[in-house]
Order: structure tokens, then sequence, then C-alpha cells
């Protein structure tokens, strides 16, 4: 039986031994679509200010944000908090001493190139640390820094990570994306033209959106210069305008079953020089509304792994 080429295999046979992503949410990071320089409130499954207070408060702190950015010793005191929390417990736990840096919250390279340096700087000065992984828009990718997370990546494992989501323009309208699916494919072409492996997310499951046009975008992603890729469902939270639109029931969640079909052609259809970093996503705590299913991942992972198994393919 074949295996689906995972992340976990990829750093296990560049390294040698095991590597973790080590998560971190960086205060302060908020993206364009949020702080009025696109638009407001986000994409419609993203938390938005116009329900939360916690989000506004930070809304208000990025305005900050310059070459002598005074927030800028909070967010490093959070990036060394984070970073030690998690790899103590991956050294205690499971042994793992080798860690990637995920700046995975909002749009980590939405900040003037001074902040970023000292950020990314002190994520790679922490204990164990082997590089890099950015999580970003397309659209906040100034040349600039680009220039400098080339640098950054002939040095170190380097990756950014970008949410594409859908390849389909209507569905970037309805979930307010604010991008054009031409503009994303064209900012991975460029980064990964300066040497900058590029992991994409997508999103099954978003408002109206077929079998078909969930495959349909995998394939196109696929065909850029792509690394590596993300799926996860979509799940509906507190204090996000998808919310409100599930309470009004114009909206319904992918049900388990499907999602689970339709992730299986999809990992079916990758080629081997993709890896897949993640199959899954979901909440446990009280912000989750919907679907439900989305709290039990193990149960989730399972069916998946059924289901690959019946189709010849090992997870």
């Amino acid at each position: 039986m074949r295996r689906v080429a995972t992340f976990g295999r990829y750093l296990r046979a560049h390294y040698g031994v095991p590597v973790r992503k080590i998560p971190l949410s960086i205060p302060g990071f908020t993206c364009p679509n949020i702080d009025g320089s696109l638009g407001r409130g986000g994409c419609s499954y993203c938390e938005n200010e116009s329900f939360s207070p916690n989000l506004t408060t930070r809304l208000q702190q990025s305005l900050s944000f310059d070459s002598a950015n005074p927030f800028l010793a909070d967010q490093l005191t959070a990036l060394r908090q984070q970073y030690r929390k998690s790899a103590t417990w991956y050294r205690q736990n499971h042994g793992v001493r080798h860690f990637i840096a995920y700046f995975q919250s909002f749009s980590n390279t939405y900040a003037p190139l001074q902040t970023l340096k000292a950020l990314y700087q002190e994520a790679l000065r922490q204990p164990g640390c082997v590089g890099l992984s950015i999580g970003t828009r397309a659209d906040c990718l100034k040349e600039e820094s680009i220039d400098y997370l080339a640098k950054l990546a002939k040095k170190h494992d380097l990756w950014v990570e970008i949410g594409v989501q859908s390849s389909h323009e209507a569905t970037l309208e309805a979930t307010n994306r604010m991008e054009r699916y031409e503009a994303i494919a064209q900012s991975i072409q460029t980064l990964a033209d300066r040497g900058i492996r590029v992991c994409a997310h997508l999103i099954f499951g978003l408002p109206d959106e077929s079998e078909a046009q969930m495959l349909q975008s995998v394939e196109r992603v696929c065909a850029l210069p792509i690394a590596s890729i993300k799926f996860h469902p979509l799940y509906v939270v507190e204090n996000t305008a998808l919310a409100a639109e599930y309470r009004t029931g114009s909206f319904t969640p992918i049900d388990e079953a499907r999602y689970v079909a339709v992730l299986t052609e999809a990992l079916l259809q990758l080629p081997p020089s993709i890896t897949v970093q993640r199959i899954s996503a979901g909440v446990d705590d009280g912000s989750l509304i919907a679907p439900l299913w989305c709290r039990d991942k193990n149960r989730l992972m399972g069916a998946i792994r059924k289901a690959l198994y019946h189709k010849g393919v090992l997870y």
C-alpha cells in the first residue's frame, strides 16, 4: 500500500529525528481585511471585531506598529513564553528536541519589516528551533519582506503558509475574502521563484461549493509551485459573521461523511511531491457552534484513515 506524503514523514526523513511545529499567536497582528485597509470584519469565518472586544483591543495595539514599535517588547515576551511552554511539553512527554516556530494567528507578514525581523530572529534563537513557518495572506507580502524571507530561506528551514481557501471567485466574494484567486496564485509563484517553500491552505465546505468545485480547487492549487498543503472543514465559531448566517439558517455546515469523502478524493489526486501538513481541524471548547463532529479529532482521523485504507492508501 502506498502512504500519504505527510509533513511528519518529510521532517523525519529530512532531519533524521522527530520535529514538531510550535504554534505561536503573537499579539498585535491583524490583517488588511479587518483593519480597514481592504475591508472590515474579515472573512465570514474569521473572528470579527464587530463581535469581539478582545480583537478590537488587538487592533488598537496593532496601530502602534512603526520602526520603533513600543508594543514589540510584549510581542517578543509572548513569543518566548509560548515557545518555551510548548517545547518543554514536547521534550518532557515525547523526547522531541527540534522545533519549527509556527507564526499562526492572523497575517504574520502584515507589519513593518523591522518588526518582522525582530520576531523571526527571536524565534530562530530559541533552543531547538530549526526553522520558521509563517502564516499569512497573499496580499500581505511586500517586496522588501519577500527579499528578507528569501535570504532566511537560504539558511533556515523556511515555509510561508498562504490561505487560499478556494479557487472560485464567487466563493471568495461570498465569504468576504477580499482577494482574487489570480492574485493569490501570482503571489505563490513569486515566493517559489525566490526559493521560498509554500504551504497552501484549502477549506472544504465553504458556502454553496459542490464536491466537484472543492476538488477543482485542489487541482488548481496543485498546479502551482507549492511544496505542501493543508485541508480542513469549515466550522462555525462564535464572534464570526458565519455564526450569524448559521443561526438564520442561511448556511449549513458540511457533514462528516461528505468531508471524509471529498478529502479522500483530494488526497488521492495529490502529486507525490506535495506533502500534507493537515487534514482536520476544529475546536473542543465552548466557542464551537457547528458542526459538532469537529470536536472529536481522533474519531475524524479514524474515519479518514479507514476511507483511505479502503482505497489502498495509508495515512
